[in-house]
């Protein structure tokens, strides 16, 4: 095959640039799916202890009724009737 005389080239030292950027960029795309994969587990065991705290919470409205447990010191306080709530407080 003959060699064109005619082909125009970059420098090595603008090539090495852009191949350096390159690199970064694909780098910096293999972190962030790294870091969607741990945010997709953090979600789903989010999840599983909402779960937990559903059952946890039956389980107090079984022994007490309906009532909001303070987070703090764990003293409980009767929900009137017709006035709904989470069976805890912040």
């Amino acid at each position: 095959m003959a060699e064109n005389k005619d082909v125009k080239k970059i420098t090595e030292e603008e090539l090495k640039l852009i191949q350096e950027k390159v690199g970064a960029i694909n780098q910096l795309q293999m972190q962030v799916g790294g870091l969607e994969v741990q945010k997709q587990m953090a979600v789903a065991q989010v999840q599983v202890v909402q779960g937990e705290l559903s059952e946890v919470q039956k389980g107090l409205e079984e022994a007490y009724g309906q009532v909001s447990v303070n987070l703090q010191d764990g003293t409980i306080t009767e929900i009137p009737e017709g006035d709904e709530q989470p069976s805890k407080e912040d």
